[in-house]
């Protein structure tokens, strides 16, 4: 019999996705080496709120390979899709060219990787070079998430719908918009998120929050742009860049038990 859950009787949000895998209401956290035993309490603790788990830039490359393993069954066996964050994709791609991407794939098939990220943060690519990429690694068997914008220079809002538009014909799964393309003066750009939302399928959009290794950027700044982003666009927007340690708040704000109360999701 499954014990009851701690203070049952209280209401939560019920326009919030519950059930894995989940369509829509996705939460990914990023992954820069958490301990074996620490993803397992992390899994334990808050498996059930979050679905990615994205391992941050070249880290895979420093695991004892047995180690890796273990960690990315401990995530499939949660439901929780582990995935190479595009960073390492751009090195091997400017340190020994698109002939070596093709091993790279082979190489994180075999190790348990299902998905990676096509991103172009440090290694500029042309919208040709990105389609090409995005292809290449779907046909290798992989699933692709792409993603769009600048941490430097923010993009037209018109840009970023054609660089989605352009990942999802070449056959990614999901897109992750930039999180400075969204912000300006540490406020929401309500007018870009309506631009994309009447644009492009939300539930195929995930939207990265900004993290403490961009310079300036405070935890308070973090927590804005999340309950902004939950009020705006509902407790099921897909959130990326969650950090390990903010997995039950975002849960908690998602359905209304956050700093923002259950006014931030009431019009829903």
């Amino acid at each position: 019999m499954t014990a009851k859950a701690p203070f049952e009787f209280v209401p939560i949000i019920g326009t919030r996705s519950q059930r894995k895998p989940r369509q829509s209401g996705l939460t990914m956290i990023i992954d820069n080496g958490l301990p074996l035993g620490a993803t397992r309490d992390l899994i334990d603790m808050a498996g059930d709120y979050f679905d990615l788990a994205k391992f941050k830039t070249g880290t895979s490359r420093l695991y004892k390979r047995e180690t890796l393993e273990a960690k990315l069954d401990l995530y499939r066996q949660a439901q929780v899709r582990p995935f190479l964050g595009g960073q390492f994709h751009e090195y091997v791609f400017a340190t020994a060219g698109e002939q070596a991407l093709p091993q790279f794939y082979e190489e994180a098939l075999s190790l348990g990787y299902a998905a990676i990220e096509i991103s172009d943060n440090v290694v500029p690519l042309t919208p040709q070079q990105r389609r090409n990429q995005i292809c290449a690694a779907v046909s290798a068997g992989l699933i692709v998430f792409g993603e769009i914008g600048s941490k430097e220079t923010k993009s037209q809002p018109s840009l970023l719908v054609e660089q989605a538009k352009d990942c999802f014909a070449s056959g990614a799964a999901l897109v992750l918009v930039e999180a400075a393309e969204l912000v300006e003066n540490g406020r929401l750009l309500q007018s870009t998120i309506e631009l994309l939302a009447r644009s492009l399928d939300l539930k195929k959009v995930m939207i990265e929050l900004p993290g403490p290794w961009i310079s300036d950027v405070r935890h308070c700044d973090i927590d804005s742009m999340k309950r902004a982003l939950i009020s705006y666009l509902g407790p099921d927007v897909n959130l990326a860049n969650v950090a390990p340690g903010s997995i039950m708040d975002t849960e908690a704000t998602r359905v209304g038990l956050g700093t923002g109360g259950p006014s931030l999701t009431r019009r829903l």
